[in-house]
């Protein structure tokens, strides 16, 4: 059963993306632990951001894969002006972007017949809220690309507008407006989903 709970942002102190930054910072000085610490507390978000972006699930490891290569290729002119996060899920954008405009160049079919219930198969299951999270993917996936991403990117990832909007490349009343938006639409869907279905209930 759906419960018309959405989830809460993840916990985004100032001093975590300060840590973030600071680790970034020290990669670029050649710190070895810190690339580590820094790709460690980044990883997890870059996957979230790039899945919700992207149309193929058996791309999203290869996304990640390149938005750190892209990063750590261009972190000596990274200076520290925005938080680590932002910059790295700006870097992912634009892989993800990247890779679309290929795959519509050069369509590539996959693999398998049919790729879903693959992808599911490939999931861990009996985790607490796991069926929740597959509800919710479905019911984000039939938002509008930019309400969407505005939705991940503060409500998933906990960014701050200010930060969503830069990334997003729009004014932050924007972002608030399509994140408004968003929750209103997934809270109807969610609604919707817990009303008893009229033939059974006939039944």
């Amino acid at each position: 059963m759906i419960t018309p709970a959405l989830p809460l942002p993840h916990d985004r102190s100032a001093s975590a993306d300060a840590s973030i930054t600071a680790w970034a910072l020290a990669a670029r000085g050649g710190d070895s632990a810190a690339v580590d610490h820094f790709v460690r507390a980044l990883h997890r978000d870059v996957i979230r951001y790039v899945a919700h972006l992207c149309a193929d699930p058996q791309a999203v490891d290869d996304l990640a894969q390149d938005t750190f290569l892209r990063a750590l290729g261009s972190l000596h002119r990274f200076e520290g002006r925005s938080s680590a996060r932002t910059w790295l899920l700006a870097i992912a954008r634009r892989a993800v972007a990247d890779s679309i405009r290929c795959t519509a160049v050069r369509p590539r079919p996959a693999d398998l017949p049919d790729w879903e219930p693959a992808a599911e198969l490939a999931q861990p299951r009996g985790l607490p809220g796991f069926d929740d999270g597959v509800a919710l993917m479905e019911l984000l996936a039939g938002l509008p690309d930019e309400r969407r991403e505005a939705f991940v990117l503060t409500q998933l990832l906990g960014l701050p507008y200010a930060e969503a909007a830069a990334l997003s490349n729009c004014p932050v009343g924007t972002v608030r407006s399509r994140v408004a938006r968003a929750r209103a639409t997934l809270l109807a869907l969610l609604a919707a989903a817990e009303e008893p279905d009229p033939v059974l209930a006939a039944a």
